[in-house]
């Protein structure tokens, strides 16, 4: 059965895409203030789900300079969405593969040190929330951005979570 955070991680994800729904290539170029592009936006969550669920267990990168165009810290630049949303794809598939295993007595367990700095030193269940709240942090940044753009129609609540339900979890 799959882990009910591993459920949540990918309800948060569909509703990343339901913030996207309706952007075009000219507004997901655009900064507003301080804020990243949205097409960054993007391409930084698919970063992070890359480090987190390829890089620490030892996969293989899918995208091995996307850290330097999207990650913390990087240069500020407006990536293409369409290109950024297929990142997104791509990572997110092949992190899916290593989420799909994961079992309750794996979530206390630690990443092996691969040497690289590691901001934080979290369990993989930790690891795991810090990317579900994530995507919410970006979600609402979206929206906003989305709001200051004049876009209208927007999705005013949490959809449904019907494919998301709280179950009891088993060790």
């Amino acid at each position: 059965m799959t882990h009910l955070l591993v459920m949540q991680l990918r309800f948060s994800r569909s509703e990343f895409n339901r913030a996207l729904e309706g952007v075009s290539e000219t507004d997901a170029v655009q900064h507003m203030g301080p804020m990243n592009s949205i097409g960054w936006i993007v391409g930084h969550l698919a970063n992070q789900e890359q480090r987190y669920w390829l890089m620490r267990p030892g996969l293989p990168l899918i995208y091995p300079d996307l850290n330097t165009l999207v990650g913390y810290g990087s240069l500020p630049n407006t990536p293409a969405l369409a290109d950024m949303r297929k990142v997104w794809a791509d990572i997110t598939a092949a992190a899916d593969r290593y989420l799909d295993v994961l079992e309750p007595e794996l979530m206390q367990q630690f990443f092996p040190s691969s040497g690289a700095s590691v901001k934080y030193n979290e369990s993989i269940g930790t690891l795991l929330l810090r990317n579900i709240y994530h995507y919410w942090y970006h979600l609402g940044e979206i929206m906003s951005i989305r709001q200051m753009l004049g876009h209208k129609d927007l999705p005013e609540y949490i959809g449904s979570m019907a494919q998301s339900p709280y179950f009891p979890e088993t060790a």
